[in-house]
């Protein structure tokens, strides 16, 4: 399978982007470069994001552990890249904990994390589906995506399920053992601080939290500060 994948030359370790449920490579906008300011980058669409392929079938509830330990580790092995520092967003973020679980990583920063499924999250999730239906979501997603109608059914599917209310990371927590850093909006409709709460518990390394006045995208939406809490961390 074909990813979109760029990268940005520079000293290690290297950054690795992992963006959020309708995200891709063009959706980080102008973060990743100016994180990395001088450091490697490898910034990628999942299955079904951008212009990466599309999968075969829809997603199954253990699709975050299927990136995080199927298809990043490949990926890493395939651009010469060990022990990055993970950067990711929302589901992306997820993913990121359950592969620092498993395979050596330099450090965690975390944007909007998903360790369990809340009310509020699903409560917006289901309004994002009334919104696609309704607007002009579908062809301002178009801009991004291949198939933005496939895309937002693969996001919006598999969270919406009935099986998935129950999904839970919080059993890998506690084999997470580098320093991890969490950036929450204090806005985020998707999710509260009890996120983050369960995080700090479940860790086993070093956790630094940044709460920033922001919704769910703390990077777009307060950028200034969301770079200053990552390159501190850094």
């Amino acid at each position: 399978m074909n990813l979109e994948v760029v990268e940005l030359d520079g000293a290690e370790p290297a950054l690795v982007f992992l963006h959020e449920g309708l995200g891709s490579v063009a959706l980080w906008r102008d973060f990743p470069a100016r994180l990395a300011a001088g450091r490697r980058a490898l910034i990628y669409s999942r299955a079904g994001h951008g212009q990466s392929d599309l999968p075969d079938g829809p997603r199954t509830p253990r699709f975050m552990h299927e990136e995080a330990l199927d298809v990043l580790p490949e990926l890493l092995a395939a651009h010469g890249i060990s022990r990055p520092v993970l950067v990711g967003h929302s589901d992306g973020a997820s993913i990121a904990l359950i592969h620092a679980a498993r395979h050596p990583v330099d450090r965690l920063i975390l944007l909007a994390p998903h360790v369990f499924v809340e009310d509020v999250t699903i409560a917006s999730i289901e309004q994002a589906r009334t919104t696609f239906e309704t607007t002009d979501l579908r062809e301002r997603m178009g801009r991004y995506h291949r198939d933005p109608e496939r895309t937002f059914r693969l996001w919006n599917d598999i969270w919406l399920a009935p099986a998935f209310r129950a999904w839970n990371i919080e059993d890998v927590l506690g084999d997470v053992t580098a320093p991890t850093l969490v950036i929450q909006g204090e806005h985020d409709q998707y999710g509260t601080l009890a996120q983050v709460d369960a995080i700090e518990r479940g860790v086993a390394g070093p956790f630094t939290r940044a709460i920033v006045d922001a919704r769910h995208a703390p990077h777009l939406e307060a950028p200034d500060a969301t770079l200053a809490a990552a390159r501190a961390f850094l």
